[in-house]
Formats: C-alpha cells, sequence, structure tokens
C-alpha cells in the first residue's frame, strides 16, 4: 500500500511538464502574439528566393502553448509589388494577375519579451 504513495507524488510532480505540449488559443491582438507573426513574416520575407516582399493577409489560427512562450501560428501571406528591404511592406499592394501569389504558412515561434528575441522552431508552407 506504502508503495502507491511515491507514485501518485511522482504523478503530481510531473502533472505539468506531462500537458506542457499542449497548444491553447490566444487573443490574435495580443503584444507578443504580434511580435511574433511580425517576426514569422520578416523571416519568411529573408529566407525564401522570390525578390518579392510577402505581407501578412490574415491570421487562420492563432496558439500559444501552455506553461511557455512558444506560439503557433497559421497565416496567410500574398505577394506584393513591392521588394523583400524595401519600408512600409505591410501598406504595399499585392501583385494581381499570374505573379499574384498567395501562401499558407504554419510557424512556431519562441520568445523572450524581455531581451526582446525571437526563435522559429518550425515553419511550412504551401502556395495555395
Amino acid at each position: 500500500m506504502f508503495w502507491k504513495l511515491p507514485l501518485l507524488l511522482g504523478l503530481l510532480a510531473l502533472g505539468p511538464h506531462v500537458r506542457s505540449w499542449i497548444f491553447e488559443e490566444v487573443g490574435k491582438r495580443g503584444k507578443q502574439f504580434s511580435l511574433c507573426v511580425e517576426f514569422a513574416v520578416h523571416h519568411f520575407n529573408e529566407h525564401q528566393p522570390d525578390e518579392n516582399a510577402y505581407k501578412l493577409l490574415w491570421v487562420r489560427r492563432s496558439l500559444h502553448k501552455k506553461y511557455s512562450l512558444i506560439y503557433l501560428m497559421d497565416l496567410n501571406l500574398g505577394r506584393t509589388i513591392c521588394k523583400k528591404h524595401d519600408e512600409d511592406i505591410d501598406n504595399c499592394p499585392l501583385q494581381e494577375g499570374p505573379e499574384g501569389k498567395k501562401v499558407n504558412c504554419t510557424f512556431i515561434v519562441n520568445s523572450w519579451p524581455w531581451i526582446t528575441q525571437f526563435t522559429l522552431l518550425n515553419s511550412t508552407c504551401q502556395q495555395i
């Protein structure tokens, strides 16, 4: 009977860590989430071969990993007429016609707000 006590205490201690992989909905307008979105779009533009910049069209899904500062986001991006390093890409018009490409991307970003640092943990994108 007493052998069950250490097992029970162990499960209680591990409880939060076992569930730490669970993501929860988070507000799309939260400051930290918005900074992670901005980082993800910038990273996408810097690492894709197209010379034109892509901008955020909408956030399809916004999640936060429990007990951490990791965010998972599904974003729709559209190709603009501006180049990657132009200023104010958010106000740049989208490309029209066959050059007007759109992509769906999922990003997982770890953030450290106290030092304004972000790390892209994973990303997948597909053209639509």
